[in-house]
C-alpha cells in the first residue's frame, strides 16, 4: 500500500508540472494613447492633445504570453482622478485598453497616465486637454 501511495503522489506531481504551467509576468513593449480604439484594443489615432469632451484612451501592448494585474492611475496636476485595474492573462503578444471620460467634460490641464503591471511602474504618458 505504501508503494502505492508513493507512486500516486509521484504521478500527481509529475501532471501538475507537465500540465500546471505556470505564466511568467507580462512584459510591457508599448503605450499607445489616443481619441479611439481598434478592435484588436491597439489605439489609432495617436495623440497627446485632446478636447474638454473628447474621450481619452490608453492601450498596453504586451510582447509575449503571461499574466498580470495592468493597473493605470490617471492624474490631473497630481490629484488622482480615476485609478481602474484588469487581471489579465494572454498566451501571446496582446494588447489591454483603458479609458477614461467625463461626462460634464475635462477641464483644460496637463494630465498624467502613469502605468503598472504588478504594482511596478513600467510607464508614463503626458497628454493636455484645450480647447479646439
Amino acid at each position: 500500500m505504501a508503494k502505492l501511495s508513493a507512486r500516486l503522489a509521484t504521478a500527481i506531481l509529475v501532471a501538475c508540472f507537465i500540465g500546471c504551467e505556470s505564466k511568467q509576468p507580462l512584459q510591457v513593449t508599448t503605450i499607445q494613447l489616443g481619441r479611439s480604439v481598434n478592435s484588436d484594443r491597439t489605439v489609432s489615432g495617436f495623440t497627446s492633445t485632446f478636447a474638454p469632451d473628447d474621450t481619452v484612451y490608453l492601450s498596453v501592448l504586451t510582447g509575449a504570453a503571461g499574466s498580470a494585474t495592468i493597473r493605470v492611475r490617471w492624474k490631473y496636476g497630481t490629484r488622482v482622478i480615476d485609478e481602474p485595474s484588469k487581471q489579465v492573462s494572454y498566451n501571446q503578444a496582446s494588447a489591454t485598453d483603458f479609458r477614461l471620460l467625463s461626462p460634464g467634460g475635462f477641464p483644460r490641464g496637463d494630465y498624467t497616465a502613469e502605468v503598472f503591471v504588478n504594482d511596478q511602474p513600467v510607464g508614463t504618458r503626458e497628454f493636455h486637454v484645450e480647447a479646439r
